[in-house]
Order: structure tokens, then sequence, then C-alpha cells
């Protein structure tokens, strides 16, 4: 069949939208050049059986990885040890990760004739390599691609799955590019699976027949892969929101394996011209590609392309990556590379954790002693995105894990964690309960941001446990439970009319230093008129008592602008309610640099909605009488005069 005959054909049924007549078009050509193919090159297509006896004593041979792992050949190995015992003995399996669940790997009567290296863990490998009949080499994944050159590893047999080939004679590694191409071109005995089900994917993972020693045809659907728990779904899109909220159009994200990881895609449908580089593509990401959210048009490398190493889904992403040129999947020298991680401007590392300490390191890899995951590349992302111009490195995490039961965030890690992320590299910290920005701040700053995202059961024993470690004041008030809950309903987005935008959200324990730096900020009279007294500064035990959340006493709200990566507290805004718990005094203090903005009546207007929710019935309002813009704006917000002593006024307003 000629290609000009082919591509007119093409060209006529997609013009009469006959797209599944050039889908059939198309596995009709591929399997005629498998016919050819199998005539020119007779030698190359043998059993799986008449392969494997050229395994050796010794060998090392390599599995692909995750989705592209050759199942059939995985399954026609072990059946013929099954039928061979003595086939081969003390081989050594290499691969990085699987997601299927091959216990036979690990079975008693195998050990003689290998063992399995993994430079991951999952959930099919974990038990095994904890109880020692596995064994997981730690290595950041972009790494391995030169061991194999350099015959750290030297690759024996590799043993892969692909596509079908094309007119050239290409075949391709689909979804599965990774470690896989480097073990490909390094490996003595190259046997493919050949699968129709095996998208053809752009970037790095052509093979030539020429390099392939064994080919073995076998059909079989692609595994898919959806790691979101319903139950947890809730919680995540929380998270999500928050992260949503840290990523600007324009910039270029690397979304991490799990459950959060890939709901935060969800929650990023609104933003314009996202690009992608990471190492795993997702169905996420294909259904942002889909939605015209990720055009890669602002990337500064590679523009245009998203960028992966390995894909992992439905049925529906495999086909969209499929001959698609907006996806390439590299090599993970490449595509991990912290220097080309680095070179993309606004560059935006999502990833979760197993736990965070109160001084921001973080593990992945394992629980103690337990061996729960991998190095993989999760630190390669997390140190080249801060390297980046304008890069953001989030950890996104549920503050709990087993039902509630367990902190993820702890006082310190237990013994025997791997710190997959050093405390200087973790930036922001997401859970369901808010942000907390790390970058620059103390350690006594670091605990107290990561306990007002903890989960409020928690935070009284992280407290108590970062006084003992001398992390915190010593005198740090703090109040339990539904009183001292922060509510996240009170939260809300304003625009003042000078056009700031502004957040309104109630105020946290670890809002010392913020508030520290807007009382410094104001001038003795702004402090004068608040305090009705002159003070020197505002003591850290007054901040106490300001940061102490009593929601049956109150409500204290912060207007806030981000800086940077920096809150900054252009406002404050406070009720207490008296004994009746129907009527509140409020305050208000504003800074001075942003008089002109009508703050003050921002806050007093969400302060108001607030406490008519809560059942409050009138404000009242004690003020100077020399503090005139004050009085100004009681009373244009309804206001009226109450009663006068000297030096001051209280006004109020009946809701």
């Amino acid at each position: 069949m000629s290609k000009i005959y082919i591509i007119a054909s093409v060209v006529k049924c997609i013009y009469m939208s006959k797209f599944s007549e050039v889908i059939q078009m198309c596995l009709n050509k591929e399997q005629n050049i498998m016919d050819y193919l199998r005539k020119e090159y007779p030698q190359k297509f043998i059993s799986a059986e008449t392969a494997f006896r050229k395994i050796q004593r010794g060998n090392k041979l390599f599995i692909g990885t995750g989705a592209g792992e050759p199942r059939y050949l995985v399954r026609s190995l072990l059946d013929y040890l099954n039928r061979n015992p003595a086939a081969f003995f003390d081989c050594d399996i290499f691969y990085v990760w699987t997601i299927n669940d091959n216990k036979e790997y690990f079975l008693e009567k195998y050990k003689h004739n290998f063992r399995v290296n993994s430079f991951f863990i999952g959930d099919p490998n974990r038990d095994d390599i904890n109880r020692g009949i596995a064994d997981y080499t730690p290595i950041f994944t972009s790494m391995i691609p030169e061991l194999f050159e350099r015959k750290y590893y030297p690759i024996d047999i590799a043993m892969v799955q692909t596509s079908l080939p094309d007119e050239h004679g290409y075949f391709n590694l689909g979804v599965n590019v990774d470690v896989v191409k480097a073990a490909v071109e390094n490996a003595g005995t190259v046997i493919v699976q050949v699968n129709s089900y095996m998208p053809r994917v752009h970037g790095d993972g052509f093979i030539h027949i020429n390099d392939i020693d064994y080919i073995i045809p076998y059909d079989e659907p692609l595994p898919e892969y959806d790691p979101v728990d319903d139950d947890d779904r809730e919680v995540a899109l929380q998270i999500g929101k928050y992260v949503a909220s840290l990523v600007q159009d324009g910039d270029t994200i690397q979304v991490g394996y799990g459950g959060i990881p890939f709901v935060v895609l969800s929650c990023l449908e609104k933003k314009n011209h996202l690009g992608v580089h990471s190492e795993l593509i997702t169905d996420g990401i294909v259904e942002l590609m889909k939605k015209g959210v990720i055009d890669n048009s602002k990337k500064t490398i590679n523009r245009g392309k998203t960028i992966g190493s390995l894909c992992l889904g439905k049925k529906e992403t495999y086909e969209y990556i499929n001959n698609n040129p907006a996806v390439e999947l590299r090599r993970l020298d490449y595509v991990n590379n912290i220097m080309n991680i680095a070179r993309h401007d606004n560059m935006v590392a999502i990833n979760s954790v197993l736990e965070i300490d109160l001084t921001g390191q973080a593990t992945d890899e394992s629980l103690g002693n337990i061996f729960y995951s991998g190095i993989s590349g999760f630190a390669n992302f997390m140190r080249g995105t801060l390297i980046s111009r304008k890069g953001k490195s989030i950890i996104a995490i549920k503050s709990t894990a087993k039902n509630g039961q367990v902190s993820k965030i702890v006082p310190n890690l237990l013994e025997g964690s791997g710190v997959s992320v050093h405390r200087g590299d973790v930036q922001y910290v997401v859970t369901e309960y808010g942000i907390a920005y790390l970058r620059g701040k103390n350690l006594r700053e670091r605990a107290m941001e990561l306990i007002a995202i903890a989960h409020p059961n928690f935070r009284p024993w992280l407290i108590e446990e970062a006084k003992a470690r001398n992390l915190i004041y010593k005198d740090q008030k703090f109040i339990p439970g539904p009183r001292g809950k922060y509510i996240q309903d009170y939260e809300a987005h304003r625009k003042t009319k000078a056009g700031l935008d502004i957040l309104l959200r109630p105020i946290r324990i670890s809002d010392e230093p913020r508030l520290r730096d807007f009382f410094n900020s104001l001038s003795d009279k702004s402090l004068y008129l608040r305090f009705f007294s002159p003070f020197p500064y505002v003591s850290h035990e007054q901040l106490q008592d300001i940061i102490t959340v009593d929601n049956a006493k109150g409500v204290s709200i912060v207007a806030i602008i981000r800086e940077e990566e920096n809150e900054k507290v252009l406002g404050l805004g406070q009720y207490f309610v008296d004994e009746t718990n129907y009527s509140a005094e409020v305050s208000f203090a504003t800074s001075d640099n942003y008089r002109n903005h009508g703050i003050c009546s921002i806050l007093l207007e969400h302060l108001t909605y607030v406490a008519k929710n809560n059942g409050i019935l009138s404000f009242t309002a004690t003020v100077l009488n020399e503090n005139q813009p004050m009085l100004h704006v009681l009373k244009k917000a309804g206001f009226t005069h109450k009663h006068s002593e000297p030096g001051y006024v209280v006004l109020e307003k009946v809701f």
C-alpha cells in the first residue's frame, strides 16, 4: 500500500467524518507492516518460551514499568519456570515499579531462580521488601539511566512492551519511556511484547526493529489506574481549592503521584495557558488539555508541548496521547533533571508526603523503618522549582491518616524515616485547613504555621510538643476544641474601592509575626487611637491575647494582601460579645498606608454579616472624640449616638 494512497484515503475519510474508517485503516496498515516484518525478519518472531531459553545463570533482567509492563511476558516467564524450574538460576530482575499485583514474583519456589530489585515501592511489593524477600534500591530515578549506561547495572535482557510498528520499522514504548528507553539501549538482548492497545507517543520512545532481538505479538488492554478514594474526595477538593489559589495563569506545573495531587488538577479548570513539565501524565492533565486550560503556550522551553516521562490513567487518556504531537514522553534523565526543571519560569511543583514535622522536613519514602514508596523525582522537582524564576513548590496533604486517628503533621519524623525533602526546600504546605508558607521562616514561625493548618484535634498536642522542644514560646496561648476552631466559613475575598484585592479571614495562632509587623507599621497616633493610651509598641503578651481565638467570646478578622509569597496584614476588625450574647463591642485598626482604600468599611460590613449569622442583634463602638475618620465610617454605616463620656463617644447600631 503506497504512502500517497494512505494519505489520500485518510483525508477523504476525515472529510466525510468517518473517523472509525480512519482508525481501522491505520490498524490494517500496521498489521500489514507486521506481516511484512515477519517475512523479512523471521528469526525475530519466536515464541516467548524460545526467547526465555536465552536467559542464563546470573543474568540481569529488566522489566518495563507501570502501565507499560509487558504483563504477558511476565506471566509467560513464570509459567515457563513452573514447567522448567531448573531453566535458570540466581538471576536479578530490575524494575522501577508496577501497578500489577505480581505476588508470584515473591513466592518461595522462585527464590533460587531470581530475586527482585525495585527502584520504587508500591502496593504490590511493599510487604515483601519490608519482609526482606525482595530488594529496594533508593535512588533518584533520574540517575537510573546513567547506571545502565555505565554498566553499574549491566542489563543482559530487557523485556518491554511496544506499539505496533510504522512503515519505517519503528516500534514505540508508548505510555512508559522513563528508564525503559535507557534499559533497551543498553541491554544485551531486547524482547518486546507488541501490543496493538499500546498508543504511539511522540518523544524518546521509538525503537527500530534492528535494535530488537525478539518480537512476541500479544494484544491485551493496558491497565487503568485511579488512585482517588471517594471517601477522601471532599477533603481533597478543599485542598485543591487552596492549591489553585497559588497557581497563576501561564504557570508550568508538575503534579506528583497519589490521590491528592490528582484531585488538585480538577480545581485548575478556571486557569489559562498552563504548561506541563511533569514525570507523570495523568487523566487530570489530559482533561485540562481537552478543555484548553493546558496549552503550553507560555512555557519557557518545549513551548506547545506537554512533557512527561510516563502516562498512567484510563483508556480515554491513553487514546488521547496516541500520536498526539502536543504530548511528548521523554527519558527521566531529561524530565527530572534539576537544571531542566529550573529552566522553566513560573514552575509550580505539586506533590504529597507521608509526614512533615514542625521544622518542615518531610518524608515520602518511609515511615520509621517501614519503607513505603521511593525517592523517585519528587525531591528533584522541589529543588529545581525553587531554583527556577518565580517558582513555587507545594506540598499538598490531608491533615490526618488512618481515618483521622493519626496526624500527618508531627513534632518530629519517626526514627528511621528517610528525609525526602530537606526543611530548607519546603515552601508551601497545604492541608484542608489552609496554607502554610515556610520559606524564610524561623523555627518558631514554621512550627506555628504548621500547627495552624493541622487537624484541630491534634493542635493541643502539637502545641505542647512544640513547647517541650523549645520550638515556640513557652507562654503560647491556645484554646482547644470548638472554641478555638478556625472557622473557614468566615473567609471572604473583597476588592477595595481603589481596586486592591484583599482576603478577609479569621485570625490564626500563627499570625503573631504578621500582626507584630502591622502594629509596628502604625504611627504613634494610630496606636493611641486604637488602644486609647500611648503605647511605645504592642508587646508579645498583648499580641498573644489578640491572636488567641475564643469563638465563645467573639470574632477577629484580618484583612490581608499577598506580596509575593508573604501575607501582609492591612487591617484588623474584632467584636466581643457581652454577657447577654446578643450585643457585641466592635473595634478596628487599619494600616496608615492604606487609609483611602475603605478597608475599615469592608471589615465592618463583613463582621456585621458574621455577627448576624451568630445571632448578634446589635453592635456598639467606643471611639475617641478626636478619631473623626472612624466616627465618619461608623455613622455612614448606620451607627447612631448612644451616650458620651469625657474624651470619647459610644455609638450603636441595631441590626
